[in-house]
């Protein structure tokens, strides 16, 4: 059981992680219009979370910087996570 639950959460994290990056990489084509879908709703999920360190760290010489954070800190609660799963196993 906690296999399973172990396995769902590492997808869940690793799932989010790509959205992250792909929204990342979307963002240095200058021509996508962020207003319609599927591209509103990537912006939704992702920057529901980027914006939290987006208000931490800001712009450097025109370069955000916060994703970068962003998915570290990803990766590190997800170990977590994943950590305290196996301590109940």
């Amino acid at each position: 059981m906690i296999d399973n639950l172990i396995f769902v959460v590492n997808s869940f994290f690793q799932i989010y992680f790509w959205l992250i990056l792909v929204r990342c990489l979307l963002s240095f084509i200058p021509r996508i219009d962020w207003y319609k879908q599927p591209f509103t709703g990537l912006r939704d999920v992702t920057d529901l979370y980027l914006d939290i360190f987006r208000r931490i760290i800001p712009p450097v010489g025109g370069l955000d910087f916060s994703p970068i954070v962003a998915v570290i800190v990803l990766q590190i609660i997800n170990y977590l996570i994943i950590y305290l799963l196996f301590l109940l196993k």
